[in-house]
């Protein structure tokens, strides 16, 4: 018998799995659907998911035999466009999560897919997380596969990788065979686009939500019959050279130490342990922003408290930080909300004059603001060319009155070596929901989260984020 590819290695773990995940598994999986949920509801009134939306629409005349709830639409659409718009809901905003043997946001990608499907399929909420756990960990099978160099040379993950995760998840909740899941992945690379020259624009959002989008569509062609090719990520003409480089090996053997699990190659014996979602966490956000920027920020606001500084005691900012996060933040001076996201000092001129950074700091208006743009200048960024995962980022802040203080991080608040306690899911869910869900929308939706692993329809769960009170106008 010739030796298996990994599209088949990997097909073959997401049909034969056995749904038996360790409790740290399913509570992370839960914690992140609220996380997902939460971000979607905000992000449903953002532009570019008006525009997603008003553009599926157009294309959805007759009502489909298998429909999805929409974050904002009293009626269902086709599931495919139901994840592309909540796809591009939850990454609106930027403030779901990031998952790094992917180097990509992991949830925003899966969890709009799965949804969806399982709107279409009637299916279970302990069946959506099964497949989220699986999706998950084919997404980073597939991500440690080909970063960081993936990544380094400006593919934007959260697409190019997302699109397997999300086909894999999809076909676990269809319940393909081997054989039709292979196709399902094979499928998805041909579907898998996303440059990082989109960041700090609506587009950016929207690579979540196609890549949800082609998920469903992949897995939906394997399901129907549509056959594929097998050597799509390991080929001559795969993934691996196509969107690494011809020069692969010579960076593998270059590699100096493995990030994440980031060996430039895939993973095979065995797939499924370790665990990913349990054994490398999440960095689950508490600013709507780049989480690039989150470790310098966690820096700076705890200086703050502690010393009980206000930003003008503060003239000068040096931040020395892996090149890897800074090549992320491309703005000094950013012109729209959506640039501000993707920079260091908008993020840290915020917490100077405010001590916070919200969901209404990143606005267009909000970022011309002279009163924090005067501190912009005062940030100095310093790359360091080290891996991320060895490297801390370093804060130095310097007073007007000569005192200056120094302090490093190795990870921001929130992931596995920080966690959040499950009452800060829920705070969050709060602040999302709260001005766009009335009081008995805001409790239902709450109360069918909480016992979403119980729910014999997960649609009994996403019917309610469809109750948005701040609709986009279609």
């Amino acid at each position: 018998m010739s030796k298996l590819t990994p599209t088949q290695v990997y097909a073959q773990w997401v049909a034969s799995a056995d749904n038996d995940w360790p409790q740290a598994a399913l509570i992370s999986a839960h914690r992140e659907l609220i996380d997902t949920v939460a971000v979607m509801i905000p992000g449903a009134v953002e532009p570019a998911t008006r525009i997603a939306l008003q553009s599926v629409q157009l294309w959805s005349g007759q009502q489909a035999i298998k429909s999805a709830y929409v974050t904002g639409l009293d009626n269902k659409l086709p599931a495919p466009w139901a994840a592309l718009v909540n796809g591009t809901a939850g990454h609106a905003l930027d403030y779901d999560d990031n998952f790094d043997p992917p180097k990509a946001h992991a949830s925003t990608v899966l969890y709009p897919a799965i949804l969806a499907l399982a709107d279409a399929e009637q299916s279970s909420g302990a069946q959506v997380l099964d497949a989220y756990i699986v999706g998950l960990q084919i997404m980073g099978r597939i991500g440690q596969g080909v970063n960081p160099t993936h990544r380094d040379r400006g593919w934007h993950a959260t697409a190019t990788v997302g699109v397997f995760g999300a086909a894999a998840a999809c076909a676990r909740l269809l319940r393909l065979n081997a054989a039709q899941c292979t196709h399902a992945l094979s499928l998805a690379s041909s579907m898998a686009s996303g440059f990082m020259s989109q960041f700090g624009t609506m587009t950016k959002p929207l690579h979540a939500g196609l890549a949800a989008m082609r998920g469903i569509m992949a897995a939906t062609l394997a399901q129907q019959g549509m056959q594929a090719g097998l050597h799509t990520l390991d080929g001559k003409h795969g993934m691996n050279t196509l969107m690494v480089g011809p020069d692969r090996e010579q960076l593998k053997a270059e590699l100096n130490g493995a990030e994440h699990g980031q060996t430039l190659s895939f993973n095979l014996e065995p797939v499924g342990e370790p665990l990913l979602i349990t054994h490398h966490g999440y960095r689950v956000k508490r600013f709507p922003n780049c989480g690039s920027a989150h470790r310098a920020m966690d820096l700076l606001q705890d200086l703050m408290q502690q010393q009980q500084l206000g930003g003008d005691q503060i003239q000068r900012i040096e931040v020395h930080a892996p090149a890897a996060n800074l090549n992320n933040l491309f703005y000094h001076r950013p012109a729209t909300g959506l640039q501000a996201k993707f920079s260091m000092q908008y993020a840290l001129a915020c917490l100077l004059e405010t001590g916070q950074a919200r969901l209404d700091d990143f606005t267009d208006s909000a970022v011309h603001r002279s009163s924090v743009l005067r501190h912009c200048d005062k940030i100095e960024l310093h790359p360091i060319a080290a891996l991320e995962s060895i490297t801390p980022t370093v804060l130095i802040a310097h007073g007007y009155d000569g005192r200056s203080w120094r302090s490093q991080t190795m990870l921001p608040k929130g992931s596995i070596d920080a966690p959040f306690p499950t009452s800060q899911y829920w705070d969050k869910f709060d602040e999302c929901s709260s001005g766009h869900l009335d009081a008995d929308h805001q409790q239902a939706l709450r109360q069918a989260l909480l016992t979403f692993a119980q729910l014999p329809h997960s649609s009994d769960m996403s019917r309610y984020f469809a109750s948005i009170s701040s609709k986009p106008e279609t």
